[in-house]
């Protein structure tokens, strides 16, 4: 069987110019490429990243993955992490954001999902269209008219999440499947660059630097620049070919199951 999408990839991370612990994990390697930002406290969020992309590295080399594969590896993850805050680190959780190859009667699709505030972004024909949908108290207040996306960067309740896995969050993941066409540039990357660096300069980097590993390396070096208050993580993918017939969407029964949520209510407290 032949790949769907044929990608290459670019990543980068940086501890930031203010933590002295880099909490945030990744993955990019066909067919999965994946950002958890972990959190906690002292070292727990750090291995509760480490344990996702650590469960979700089972799934590297595949041509293509289905939304059950996602969702099972996503389940066993959620336990692992869980068992974490049995030892001692009750607070251990992470987010995760990121888009696999899937494939739809032979078609190339990109398959999303998100959890937290992490978050994967399209850059295609030129735009720049963020896909997932943050999992935040600032996302709800924005949601509700009570503050703009401009305030929610500054806003002193940013860091409040409302879902996770582990941390005591229940709530389960966002998915999204749409097709793949030639030339699409996906982003994943971690709130450290977000909320350092503006969309404009995010599209204008996916825009003019070619080479996916430049491209994560220059806005990592720009969210860090800017500020780094955060751990900074870039992954960069390019569909370089995809099977695919341009404007057609074959619906099959699992498409069914990913409808887009957008807006969401919360489905648990909010967590630090």
């Amino acid at each position: 069987m032949t790949a769907p999408i044929l990608t290459a990839s670019g990543r980068s991370t940086d501890v930031g110019a203010r933590r002295k612990l880099n909490e945030d994990s990744h993955l990019a390697n066909a067919p999965l490429f994946i950002v958890a930002d972990g959190m906690g406290g002292h070292d727990a969020g750090e291995v509760a990243s480490a344990t996702v992309i650590e469960h979700f590295s089972a799934l590297v080399g595949q041509d293509a993955l289905s939304i059950a594969q996602v969702r099972d590896t996503l389940a066993s993850a959620r336990e692992a992490v869980g068992a974490i805050g049995q030892h001692g680190s009750a607070g251990a959780g992470t987010t995760l954001s990121g888009v696999a190859v899937a494939t739809v009667d032979g078609l190339g699709y990109w398959l999303v999902l998100n959890i937290g505030d992490s978050r994967t972004y399209q850059f295609s024909n030129g735009e720049l269209e963020q896909i997932t949908v943050d999992h935040s108290y600032v996302q709800e207040l924005i949601e509700e008219g009570e503050i703009t996306p401009e305030q929610a960067n500054t806003d002193p309740r940013r860091n409040i999440i409302t879902r996770a896995i582990g941390a005591g969050s229940v709530g389960d993941a966002d998915y999204w499947l749409f097709p793949a066409e030639r030339g699409d540039r996906m982003l994943v990357c971690s709130d450290g660059l977000t909320t350092e660096v503006s969309d404009e300069r995010i599209a204008e980097v996916l825009g003019s630097e070619r080479d996916p590993q430049r491209a994560a390396e220059i806005l990592t070096a720009d969210a860090v620049r800017a500020g780094g208050r955060d751990n900074v993580t870039v992954v960069i993918v390019d569909a370089l070919t995809v099977a695919s017939v341009r404007g057609i969407h074959v619906q099959t029964d699992e498409d069914d199951d990913l409808a887009d949520t957008r807006p969401r209510a919360a489905a648990d407290g909010g967590m630090r």
